[in-house]
């Protein structure tokens, strides 16, 4: 009867994968260097413009993290042409809603309109470019803003700093040892000027890629693209060096306390290739298919089962650059940190010996095939695609073919990247307790 269900279930999804139609889009340059995606959609009216820009937190230099983030907030302060406080007024008032995000990687900010107002996006997405104010009185209320949001969403959040603490210790050279929102102390010390020189260095039209989807006419979308970006002058070529790190060829323990937490939390946690790299999907699927749901196999064992962990799972965060494998467990009762950790081991060992099986095999790609529709289902997620695919990809018809990546995966190569990077002489231990009274 199992076997049937997962049948017709990867029957259903296979249909739904082959009638899903094709994302087309059309990408261009300006001559100052802005890449320019279009994706037509007139199905229903309304109209996505993103903008992402190629910095995150790793181009931060030492001493002076949380700058990327804090752009993030600080674009919002207003324009030349549009008042302090009035960003979020004009876009509401138009029937929009806008975000912006930040990683280690990009900065992507959009609006959403109902499509008789995209000229409107266009140009705030623009005049955000051309000519922001950065003044100090701007600086000054973002930086309370920034410092609220890390008290709220880390330093006072139980397992808030979990990512602090695994980049902290996964990352000695690069830039990746910090998270993107930075510290108090570099956001104290960091004068007006030098947020200007950020802006200058980064925020470019050649280091920027302007994405279009939903309803719209082609023609007059370039002719307004031509003419609010067309003549914002190309920038500085901003130049990238990519910091080496040592491979971790010894286990190393360390201990991070969290005042906000009573239970403690183990992380065993790899440095792996970055998202780029093929063996990051395979990495990928691997953290799906051991704590992916309840019926994923760590889930099942430690939690269901044998009522040993409170929590557990297994992520793989690709960056450009890096990829951060980890396992991550809250135990039960008086389980030991060791009988957690020898678990999570031997199911390592399973993967590094034995092939998955066909019905989990299958079980996989359903999952992964789901995810990647799911995450193009709307015209916002499919401008942030087609924006992620071209900045961090360097193709951004990953749109369409990056699910045959998945499906190139083999059973043999999640094998191999089990052994290959997730060995015991390879990981940082973090024993992430309560601080102690």
């Amino acid at each position: 009867m199992k076997l049937k269900f997962l049948s017709t279930a990867a029957l259903a999804l296979t249909g739904m994968l082959m009638n899903a139609q094709e994302i087309k889009f059309e990408e261009y340059n300006l001559p100052n260097g802005m890449h320019v995606i279009l994706h037509q959609d007139n199905s229903a009216p309304v109209v996505t413009t993103g903008v992402m820009y190629h910095v995150g937190a790793k181009d931060e230099e030492v001493g002076r993290s949380g700058f990327a983030h804090f752009f993030e907030h600080l674009l919002f302060e207003g324009t030349k042409n549009i008042k302090r406080g009035d960003w979020f007024k004009i876009v509401s008032s138009n029937g929009g809603t806008n975000n912006a995000n930040t990683t280690n990687d990009r900065t992507y900010y959009y609006e959403t309109f109902p499509s008789n107002n995209l000229q409107l996006g266009l140009w705030m997405e623009a005049d955000r470019l051309r000519q922001p104010i950065i003044n100090q009185i701007g600086v000054d209320t973002q930086r309370e803003v920034v410092k609220e949001e890390k008290r709220l969403r880390m330093d006072n959040q139980p397992y808030g700093n979990l990512l602090t603490a695994l980049q902290t210790n996964l990352f000695a050279k690069h830039p990746y040892r910090w998270t993107t929102i930075g510290t108090m102390e570099d956001l104290n010390n960091a004068k007006l000027e030098e947020f200007q020189d950020f802006f200058k260095k980064y925020y470019s039209p050649n280091n920027a890629t302007l994405v279009v989807a939903g309803d719209f006419k082609k023609d007059e979308t370039k002719k307004w693209i031509e003419e609010y970006y067309g003549s914002i002058p190309k920038g500085p070529e901003v130049k990238r060096t990519t910091i080496k790190e040592d491979p971790i060829t010894q286990a190393k323990e360390v201990t991070w306390n969290d005042p906000n937490i009573q239970l403690p939390a183990y992380l065993f946690s790899y440095r792996v290739p970055g998202s780029r790299d093929k063996e990051s999907y395979a990495l990928s699927m691997l953290s799906t298919y051991l704590s992916n749901g309840k019926s994923s196999v760590l889930y099942k064992k430690l939690v269901d089962q044998e009522k040993k962990a409170l929590e557990v799972q297994a992520i793989n965060l690709g960056l450009e650059d890096y990829g951060i494998f980890a396992f991550f467990a809250i135990p039960m009762g008086s389980t030991s940190k060791d009988v957690l950790q020898k678990d999570i081991d031997a199911e390592i060992v399973k993967l590094q010996t034995n092939l998955i099986s066909d019905e989990d095999y299958q079980k996989l790609q359903n999952i992964v095939e789901n995810q990647f529709v799911n995450a193009n289902s709307s015209i916002q997620g499919i401008a942030s695609s087609l924006a992620t695919y071209n900045v961090l990809y360097g193709d951004t018809n990953l749109i369409n073919k990056q699910i045959d990546i998945y499906r190139s995966v083999t059973k043999e190569d999640l094998r191999n990247a089990a052994k290959k990077y997730l060995n015991p002489n390879q990981r940082v231990i973090i024993n992430y307790l309560p601080e102690k009274k």
